[in-house]
């Protein structure tokens, strides 16, 4: 009857049908056990773990997926005949659907991972599942049916991009198909279960339209971006954790050439960039020997010999910053790179102090020499106390005064109070500097409008 049948080890190629027997060993439960999230979870489960004894799992890959729902369908609803169970017709699709999801997707999370509003999925533990969205976090009735079905989801994620995660590498960072970014921890280094982190990507990367379109950056300082990005200013975004930094980076990336060649580096691929010429690099984590490791800093060292136009590095975190201010500072105009900081201050003592971690010996004066010279503008962003992301400034570093770099701050977002329904009041500001990489961009042919500076201007109004 169905097309994905076991084969008999030792037997003839040719498929049997199901074991309609083993299929009867699974008691579906009557009807009411869907009004409850735990029976419904527990059904799927063991209606999933007989399914793989009983399928064969290798003619899964030359079907189609309306194929197989179809062929799934039919084994579920013909258990639930043999076992006169009455479901209706949309409790049979759902528990179709979700045995789909545990088979050839990743189960509870599926849902999730379809719902656009979402951003940001937080598993802590088997039943105790958050997720963010319209940048606030919420409780979700999603539940695993115990904490060894979310190891299972969990080793399914990282496999996949040729990690492990166990007791002797307890914590991992990985990526799903479409970018988005995955951390997990398990025991023995999560106490009450296994501790799961999805950033979810949008399946289409949000442009600087769409920012615009959100309030997140007025349209007079996206021309600056966009001016910047053009003449070759080297960039650092600065925000904390879930700000939009690499949002931000994906955006700014569109307004490069195309005919340049770009090389990207990061832990976790999760860059989108639209250019047909890109390389794109990604860090690999140590065997369970310790060996074969491949860090941030041996992959900016490695696109030095690629050619590159412009380097991009989704996040510095340790040494390979020095790595990258050498780059900045010999030839490689126009690079950009993320850290995580909470002002564009912070961010400079930030990239000083990971210098210091590169283990060379380089005294503080240098470093602040090399900072002042490799990064020409500074892009903090931020997400307000109402999950909006918002730019909070742009400043342009100026040089050095003694042994202090010295910067000036271009734009601010200036808040002025909150509403009563906590929405966070502000507008957009110059600070009537006008910045001196103005001169590099008429060298560049881009003319930008003086009134862009003006202090007593309103942006975005």
């Amino acid at each position: 009857m169905w097309e994905i049948k076991r084969k008999p080890v030792g037997e003839s190629a040719e498929p049997v049908p199901i074991d309609q027997a083993k299929l009867r060993d699974f008691s579906v439960g009557d009807s009411q056990a869907f009004d409850g999230v735990d029976r419904h979870t527990d059904l799927k489960v063991e209606l999933h773990k007989k399914l793989l004894d009983l399928i064969n799992l290798s003619a899964l890959e030359g079907m189609s997926h309306e194929q197989i729902e179809a062929e799934i369908g039919d084994i579920v609803a013909e258990q639930l005949t043999l076992e006169h169970k009455a479901l209706n017709l949309a409790e049979r699709k759902q528990l179709t659907a979700d045995v789909l999801d545990e088979l050839l997707g990743l189960g509870p999370l599926e849902p999730l991972l379809k719902d656009p509003a979402i951003t940001d999925i937080l598993v802590n533990g088997s039943d105790n599942v958050f997720v963010e969205r319209n940048g606030l976090l919420e409780r979700n009735p999603t539940r695993f049916k115990d904490d060894r079905h979310l190891m299972r989801i969990i080793q399914k994620i990282v496999s996949a991009v040729g990690r492990r995660v166990d007791e002797a590498s307890p914590l991992v960072d990985a990526r799903l198909e479409d970018g988005s970014r995955v951390n997990a921890a398990v025991p023995p280094l999560s106490i009450d279960g296994p501790l799961l982190s999805i950033r979810k990507f949008a399946k289409i990367p949000i442009h600087m339209d769409r920012l615009i379109e959100l309030q997140s950056i007025p349209i007079e300082i996206a021309e600056v971006l966009r001016a910047v990005v053009t003449a070759r200013r080297n960039v650092l975004i600065s925000g904390g954790t879930g700000s939009g930094k690499t949002t931000l980076l994906n955006a700014m990336s569109a307004f490069i050439d195309a005919a340049e060649r770009i090389v990207t580096i990061e832990d976790s691929a999760e860059l989108q960039l639209q250019q047909e010429h890109v390389a794109r690099l990604e860090t690999r984590p140590p065997s369970i020997e310790g060996t074969g490791e491949v860090s941030q800093r041996d992959l900016v060292k490695n696109a030095l010999r690629m050619r590159p136009d412009r380097i991009i590095v989704g996040e510095v975190r340790a040494g390979e910053a020095f790595d990258m201010l050498q780059a900045m500072n010999t030839g490689h105009d126009g690079s950009m790179t993320t850290v995580h900081a909470n002002t564009a201050r912070d961010a400079l003592s930030r990239v000083e102090q990971m210098i210091g971690m590169s283990g060379i010996d380089i005294s503080p004066l240098s470093a602040r020499m090399q900072m002042a010279s490799a990064i020409n503008v500074v892009v903090q962003i931020g997400r307000l106390s109402d999950g909006r992301r918002k730019l909070l400034s742009l400043s342009e570093i100026t040089g050095m005064e003694g042994e202090v770099v010295t910067m000036q701050e271009i734009f601010r977002f200036k808040r002025t109070g909150l509403s009563e329904d906590g929405v966070v009041q502000g507008h957009f500001e110059a600070t009537g500097i006008r910045p001196q990489f103005y001169e590099n961009l008429v060298a560049y042919g881009i003319e930008l409008s003086p009134d862009l500076f003006r202090p007593d201007r309103r942006l975005g109004e």
